[in-house]
C-alpha cells in the first residue's frame, strides 16, 4: 500500500548524525529521517531518551521523496502509538503462533495481506472462524482455529494526564465532585496533576470510554469555574 502524508508507521531507528535520526520504515523498505525539531517540542538534552538504534518508534508521514521519506515523532498522539504497537504485537504473536502450524508462515502473512490488515483478519476470525481455511490446509485450519478459539485476549488500557484545580473557597470539594467519574481510575500526581486510565476490549474501546470520562470531566470543571488541560504527552 502506497503510503500518504498523515499515515502512522512503525519505524526501527537506524542511526543518528548530526540533527537527524534515521530510520528504517517496516514493511516499505523505505529510509525516512526525522529532523530534531519533530522529535520534541523545544531543546533536545539527549536524544537518547526519545530514539536509539534499533529501537521500534511510531511515526506519522510530513512528505514523501523518491528516495526517502519525511516524519515525525512528536505530532503522534498517546493513543495513535499506543495503537500502531499494539498492531504490531499482535501481527508478531501471530507469526510466532503460525511458525507452529505452517512451514511457509511468511508466505501466508503476505497472502492474508493482500486482502486484510492481520488485525482485520483476526477480527473477522472471530465472526467466522472458516475464513482460516481460504489461507491454510485442511489439518493446519483445524490447529489454528483452537488455538484462536482457546486464546483469550488481554483487556488494552488507555491512559492520559491532566491538569486540574480550582481557586474557589471550596475547590477541593469541587475537585472532589468533578473527578467523580464511573468506569475510569483517576490518581494523584502532584502539582494540580492527575492520571486517568479505562479499560476496554481493545484500545479503540477503551480510547472512546476515556474520551467520553473526560469530555465529562471537562464540562464539570466549566461549570465549577476549575481549570482544566489535557495533557497530550
Amino acid at each position: 500500500m502506497a503510503l500518504k502524508t498523515g499515515d502512522l508507521v512503525l519505524c526501527t531507528v537506524a542511526k543518528i548524525e548530526g540533527t537527524t535520526v534515521f530510520v528504517n520504515v517496516e514493511e516499505e523498505n523505505m529510509q525516512g529521517t526525522i529532523v530534531f525539531s519533530e522529535i520534541a517540542a523545544g531543546r533536545i538534552r539527549n536524544i537518547r531518551e526519545y530514539a536509539v538504534p534499533n529501537k521500534k518508534i511510531v511515526c506519522k508521514v510530513l512528505k514523501i521523496y523518491p528516495d526517502h521519506t519525511e516524519l515525525t515523532y512528536r505530532r503522534v498522539t498517546g493513543s495513535e502509538r499506543e495503537a500502531i504497537m499494539e498492531k504490531h504485537k499482535q501481527e508478531q504473536t501471530f507469526k510466532t503462533m503460525l511458525k507452529q502450524v505452517t512451514k511457509t508462515p511468511e508466505s501466508i502473512i503476505t497472502k492474508i495481506k493482500e486482502n486484510y490488515t492481520i488485525q482485520d483478519f483476526l477480527a473477522k476470525v472471530k465472526e467466522d472462524i472458516k475464513l482460516i481455511e481460504q489461507f491454510f490446509k485442511k489439518e493446519e485450519s483445524l490447529i489454528l482455529s483452537k488455538m484462536l478459539t482457546d486464546k483469550k485476549e488481554k483487556p488494552k488500557e488507555a491512559k492520559k494526564k491532566f491538569i486540574l484545580r480550582s481557586d474557589s473557597d471550596s475547590g477541593v470539594n469541587d475537585i472532589k465532585s468533578i473527578l467523580n467519574v464511573k468506569d475510569v481510575k483517576i490518581s494523584y500526581l502532584g502539582s494540580s496533576q492527575f492520571a486517568i486510565s479505562c479499560i476496554g476490549r481493545d484500545f479503540k474501546e477503551a480510547n472512546q470510554k476515556l474520551d467520553k470520562a473526560i469530555e465529562e470531566i471537562k464540562a464539570k470543571a466549566k461549570d465549577k469555574k476549575a481549570f482544566f488541560e489535557l495533557k497530550e504527552k
